[in-house]
């Protein structure tokens, strides 16, 4: 683990991954081993949850 990376657990696998230390509530990223979008739910302690797959706009 670098610096600028903490450890935290992948949801859907339940594996270690690294994500970066400067991450925010709500930010999106990609899980390193899934490759499926993660949202950042907590910051303190870290926690991630399988980001919710957008849906259509229905106000257009």
């Amino acid at each position: 683990m670098t610096e600028d990376t903490i450890t935290t657990e992948d949801p859907i696998t339940g594996e270690e991954i690294e994500i970066p230390a400067d991450v925010e509530v709500g930010e999106i990223i990609d899980s390193p081993i899934t490759g499926a979008e993660l949202e950042v739910v907590s910051v303190d302690p870290i926690a991630l949850e399988e980001a919710p797959e957008l849906e259509e706009d229905w106000g257009e």
